[in-house]
């Protein structure tokens, strides 16, 4: 009764603040709709991940995240596997009921805390199938007004299953009155990558090609990286002579601008994506095209993971390069990959660098095999942490969208 009361009591109050009618959404697509609710950019980047591997299953399926934009500076960045973002800004029961009609998702999935009570109370009504990930101690801070009966065992109570990080967030949760049954303990939400695919083909013929030269992997470069790559290229090769550098800019560089700092300093280039043939004299392979992106991490056993080095970046996720077992070396600027950056690094498997300089030093002292592979280890170590989670969250998924209801969740 006092759960019943509480909720009335908080939609009575929610009702009197502000509310626009006029939130417009995009046009709802056709089939099936998983709704995901991320809290921070870490559970952002891991929905997205998860959304990848659930679409190798199910191809047409399509994923909407909404965000709080006040928890997220910057704003998340689109990622594959997110087909689009849309911003929660108001619990007024008005709007949850419309975002709830619209959408009409299928599915929920709402990673951590900060529960909008009439959002998940409308989402009940539907009969909406929910599952709550990645819950920890944390993330249930102090109720705004205490003059209102507790909310948060209401609202976990319309989730179908809540999967929680460790024993005592379990009892935490059970003592505000959601039944055991619905309740897991599991591993932390992860992103854990999913590398590019590569032709072996190809593989074979560039490797061939390289005639066992070391190579290193410059990606994502960005215009205001050039110099300091290339000075860091220049003076790896002073005491590597054979090293070779494939360099994959950023998306919205100028390769040309790139071409003509190569030629200032007297080094030899081929462009991979015109064709040009790699023989002993290269000592720079440049390409625009980041699908080749699953090539070259499996060539190089150390990556530059750049858009990193100048204060106006926000990095790329290393996953990928972790997953396919390259070593990382990452500027200090990268603010929308900063949790899983620091997983590497804690792990052993990422270094940073400042500039062209120590960029450079830390290319000849990963050119050693023995070097590059233990960091390499450390980082597939963490990716295939998240990896098993992810792997059961699908099944899970797929149980509920096929109707099966299963009773399992990942351990």
């Amino acid at each position: 009764m006092n759960r019943s009361l509480g909720l009335a009591a908080y939609r009575a109050f929610s009702r009197r603040q502000p509310y626009s009618a006029s939130t417009q959404h995009p046009e709802r697509p056709q089939g099936e709709l998983i709704w995901a609710h991320a809290t921070n950019e870490q559970r952002y980047s891991a929905l997205c991940d998860l959304s990848l591997r659930l679409r190798i299953m199910r191809p047409e399926l399509y994923l909407l995240i909404t965000i709080e934009q006040a928890r997220f500076d910057p704003p998340p960045a689109p990622q594959n596997g997110c087909d689009h973002i849309v911003s929660l800004e108001s619990d007024h029961p008005g709007t949850a009921q419309a975002f709830i009609e619209h959408w009409q998702p299928d599915l929920c999935l709402w990673t951590g805390g900060n529960l909008m009570p009439n959002l998940l109370a409308a989402a009940s009504k539907v009969e909406l199938p929910m599952i709550l990930l990645d819950v920890g101690e944390t993330d249930f801070p102090a109720r705004r007004y205490n003059w209102f009966p507790d909310l948060t065992g209401p609202s976990l109570a319309q989730f179908d299953t809540i999967l929680v990080n460790t024993d005592a967030t379990a009892q935490m949760i059970r003592n505000v009155g959601v039944p055991n049954t619905h309740i897991r303990v599991a591993a932390r939400l992860r992103s854990c990558g999913t590398p590019p695919l590569c032709s072996d083909d190809e593989l074979a013929e560039v490797t061939a090609e390289l005639a066992g030269r070391p190579v290193w992997l410059a990606a994502h470069v960005t215009e205001a990286e050039f110099d300091a790559v290339l000075d860091a290229h220049r003076a790896a090769l002073r005491l590597l002579h054979r090293l070779v550098l494939v360099l994959v800019v950023h998306a919205d560089a100028d390769a040309e601008a790139l071409k003509r700092g190569i030629s200032a300093r007297n080094m030899r280039s081929v462009d991979w994506d015109t064709g040009d043939v790699v023989d002993d004299n290269t000592q720079i392979i440049l390409s625009r095209d980041a699908d080749n992106l699953g090539l070259w991490y499996r060539l190089a056993p150390l990556t530059f993971m750049a858009n990193s080095l100048s204060p106006e970046a926000n990095g790329n996720s290393p996953l990928d390069a972790a997953a396919l077992g390259s070593a990382i070396l990452y500027g200090s600027h990268v603010a929308g990959h900063m949790e899983t950056y620091a997983r590497l690094a804690a792990a052993g498997a990422a270094r940073t660098v400042h500039d062209g300089e120590t960029l450079g030093s830390a290319v000849v002292q990963l050119a050693a095999p023995d070097h590059a592979a233990t960091m390499a280890l450390a980082g597939w170590k963490v990716v295939t942490e998240g990896a098993h989670m992810t792997d059961e969250l699908v099944d899970m998924i797929l149980d509920r969208l096929d109707g099966a209801g299963a009773d399992h969740a990942p351990t």
